[in-house]
């Protein structure tokens, strides 16, 4: 029995994001009040709705592509050996307080080694719903072209098979199924790479500490754990350390 996906022609995609301001109050005024029709929702249990909307901003505007920003993009891909023990998965990053400047790159990356649909997958959890859009929407917000990998504006499901979620392949069709990625790893027990940073902690880390290297750590380290997943999927060894490495 064959290897059930295309386990070397994935690229293996994680995105870090913040919110656009690093508070609600600094935000310009007519953002501020683009903010209050956008999360009237999650305002509304509050009495005061200023302090709603402060809440709000500091808690939900970075998964929001038009009130965040992308401060990391980790990306790894396997190299295929003469046994699995001998695979070897390479993890690249950009991080930097200048958007652009990390989706440049990586948008180069897609249209040079990875751009076409046909032969290549992206892959990540919850990268449907999540980090593809959300790329879409930073890179159209800055005046970027989308490379084919990411041109997936009014597809339809059967045009969208280059891209594997994880996710997606755990709902094994229960549509309102949702798991973590660090429960998913535990349960196909699998060790979560070693970090003290939460997703919570993201905006905290880049605006207060300022330490873009230990975030692109945090996003490297759910890339290797999307590629031990589909490994486990594919009733393939998992990675050990000596087998994860930095690429040029």
């Amino acid at each position: 029995m064959g290897i059930p996906y295309p386990i070397y022609d994935l690229l293996f995609l994680d995105i870090e994001t913040v919110s656009a301001s690093p508070t609600y109050a600094e935000l310009p005024d007519p953002v501020q009040q683009l903010w209050k029709e956008k999360a009237q929702y999650w305002i509304r249990p509050f009495e005061d709705q200023e302090e709603g909307a402060r809440q709000s901003y500091a808690s939900r505007a970075a998964i929001l592509a038009e009130f965040g920003k992308v401060v990391c993009i980790s990306m790894g891909f396997l190299t295929k050996g003469n046994r699995p023990e001998e695979d070897v998965l390479r993890l690249k990053s950009w991080y930097s307080t200048d958007e652009k400047a990390i989706l440049d790159p990586f948008s180069a990356v897609l249209e040079t080694h990875f751009g076409n649909p046909m032969s290549h997958l992206l892959c990540g959890h919850n990268i449907r719903e999540f980090d593809v859009p959300y790329l879409c929407r930073r890179m159209l917000m800055q005046g970027m072209p989308l490379p084919p990998m990411l041109d997936v504006a009014g597809k339809r499901p059967w045009q969208l098979k280059h891209i594997l979620d994880t996710l997606e392949l755990w709902k094994f069709g229960d549509i309102k199924h949702y798991i973590s990625l660090k429960l998913l790893t535990h349960c196909l027990g699998i060790e979560s790479p070693k970090s003290d940073i939460s997703g919570a902690d993201v905006g905290r880390i880049y605006y207060e500490e300022n330490d873009l290297d230990g975030l692109a750590s945090y996003c490297e380290g759910d890339v290797l754990a999307v590629a031990q997943v589909m490994r486990r999927m594919c009733k393939l060894p998992l990675l050990t350390t000596d087998q994860v490495t930095k690429a040029s």
